[in-house]
């Protein structure tokens, strides 16, 4: 069967490819291994993460996305050819759909960029979707009703808090925050408190494992190793869950303040219904311990995870489409 519809979830860190009919059928880092010397692509995505774990210096990590943008116009395009082809197969003949989410405070600029991007990649048409409504229709919300709906999206690089009716945002604020500033934050705290270098891999691991943004009442502990910043050596230390939410603070601060921000120019109706409906939280930086019962302790209004907060915004992209053309439909037979 021809794939004549993908969705694609552009992030920082990771992109992810809905097939009409199949669901998410890939997920790879948002990463491209650039041979200098010879100025070349080398891998991209899942193969080039692994390239350059073991590679000379000549060979380097290029992140056509950054912060929810294509910053790399040329190597956006030949990643976005590399997961179409990919996802649909070298040897289908038909040109797909290709929904793209974006941030919804993207410049027209960039909006071309991405628009140019997937034309060039091989997309028979190109039609983008705002991230929070891809994110709410992926985490299952029904937008189309007249009520506010709250959807949170963290990202790697990136947080969207928005109130949604209608089938479009009500009000919408983003900053250039998420999960890779968690990990940096903890690179840091471990540097300053324990004089261990860490990367940023150990970093996500401490994240994933003991991470914490509520206070608990017992510490999550783990060994981590890294290269004491005195001797030079190898050096293992035990690091807690309090560790990191004091290095997270700032930056979840600024995701608290994002979200307080939505809430305050929400239109009074549509804020009491968010206040009964709850805060839907999706993405990757989502996932982090404590989280829902931190936003929840700062804004009074129940707070829940999706239930795939990772695919939410790939599958809410895909699907867009399809219920738009649906309600197309209903409509014509009126």
């Amino acid at each position: 069967m021809a794939v004549s519809q993908i969705g694609i979830d552009l992030g920082t860190t990771s992109i992810l490819v809905y097939v009409s009919g199949k669901g998410v059928v890939l997920r790879e880092p948002s990463v491209v291994a650039y041979d200098r010397d010879a100025d070349k692509i080398r891998a991209i995505g899942e193969e080039a993460r692994l390239m350059l774990a073991r590679t000379p210096g000549n060979i380097v990590a290029v992140h056509p996305i950054e912060r929810g943008v294509v910053s790399d116009y040329a190597v956006a395009e030949q990643m976005l050819r590399y997961f179409i082809q990919k996802a649909v197969g070298k040897l289908s003949f038909r040109k797909p759909k290709v929904n793209i989410c974006i941030p919804a405070d993207i410049t027209e600029v960039e909006l071309k960029a991405v628009e140019d991007a997937a034309y060039q990649a091989g997309a028979r048409e190109v039609n983008l979707v705002e991230k929070p409504i891809a994110a709410a229709i992926g985490a299952g919300i029904d937008i189309s009703m007249p009520a506010g709906n709250m959807i949170v999206d963290i990202g790697g690089g990136t947080t969207c808090a928005a109130v949604l009716s209608i089938n479009g945002i009500v009000v919408t604020e983003s900053i250039k925050v998420g999960g890779d500033d968690f990990n940096d934050e903890i690179v840091r705290l471990v540097k300053s408190r324990y004089g261990l270098m860490i990367s940023g891999q150990a970093a996500e691991e401490i994240k994933i494992s003991i991470g914490s943004a509520f206070e608990k009442p017992e510490k999550d502990t783990m060994d981590v190793s890294g290269r004491d910043i005195v001797t030079g050596l190898p050096k293992t230390v035990k690091v807690n869950s309090e560790d990191t939410r004091e290095a997270m603070k700032g930056s979840l601060g600024q995701i608290l303040d994002t979200i307080h921000n939505v809430l305050e120019k929400t239109p009074p109706e549509l804020a009491s219904d968010v206040v009964e409906r709850g805060i839907v939280l999706v993405g990757g930086g989502a996932m982090l311990g404590g989280l829902e019962q931190l936003i929840e302790a700062r804004t009074g209004i129940n707070t829940i995870l999706a239930e795939d907060p990772l695919l939410a915004v790939a599958v809410g992209t895909g699907k867009y489409m399809e219920l738009m053309e649906e309600k197309k439909e209903q409509e014509e037979e009126k």
